[in-house]
C-alpha cells in the first residue's frame, strides 16, 4: 500500500485539514464562558449544540479532538507532498484508519444532532463535510496495487 503519485489530491488533502483545524478552532473558541455566543449564520442554534452533553469525548472537548485530528491529518498530507513515495505504511495505515474514524465519528455527531438534540449546528456541519471529504480522498490517495497483487495472481 502506497501514495499514489497524484500531488494535487494529497495538496487538497492537506488545505482541507488546515479549514477543518480552523472551524474546530472557531468552535472552541466561542465555546469559552467569557466569549460571545456561538452564533450559527444560517439560523440554526449551534450555542446549545456545542454546550450539549454530546459535547465531549470520552472527557474530552469535542472540538479539541477535531483540532488534534486535523492537525495531524495537515502536517501528515503536508509532508507526503514532499516524500510521499517514501512514508512508512505504519503512517498510512495511520492516515486511512483515522479519516475512516473521524467520518464515523461525525457521522454520529450530525445523526445526535438531528434525532436526539433536535437541533443543528452550521459550523459542526461543515465539520462534517470536510471529515467526510479527507476520508473519500484518503482512500483515492492510495495505490492499492500493491495489495490487489497479493490476492490476484
Amino acid at each position: 500500500m502506497q501514495f499514489s503519485d497524484d500531488i494535487l489530491m494529497r495538496l487538497i488533502v492537506f488545505i482541507l485539514g488546515i479549514c477543518g483545524f480552523l472551524v474546530a478552532k472557531h468552535i472552541y473558541k466561542h465555546k469559552k464562558p467569557d466569549q460571545t455566543p456561538l452564533i450559527c449564520p444560517v439560523g440554526f442554534d449551534c450555542n446549545s449544540v456545542v454546550n450539549s452533553g454530546y459535547s465531549k469525548f470520552m472527557g474530552i472537548p469535542v472540538e479539541i479532538v477535531g483540532m488534534i485530528y486535523y492537525a495531524l491529518i495537515s502536517i501528515a498530507y503536508f509532508v507526503s507532498i514532499f516524500f510521499g513515495d517514501n512514508m512508512p505504511g505504519a503512517v498510512i495505515g495511520f492516515l486511512m484508519v483515522a479519516s475512516l474514524g473521524a467520518f464515523l465519528f461525525s457521522l454520529y455527531l450530525i445523526t445526535v444532532q438531528i434525532f436526539i438534540l433536535k437541533k443543528g449546528c452550521s459550523w459542526c456541519i461543515v465539520s462534517s463535510l470536510v471529515s467526510a471529504c479527507i476520508f473519500i480522498l484518503t482512500i483515492f490517495a492510495y495505490d492499492f496495487s500493491s495489495i490487489t497483487k497479493i490476492f490476484v495472481k
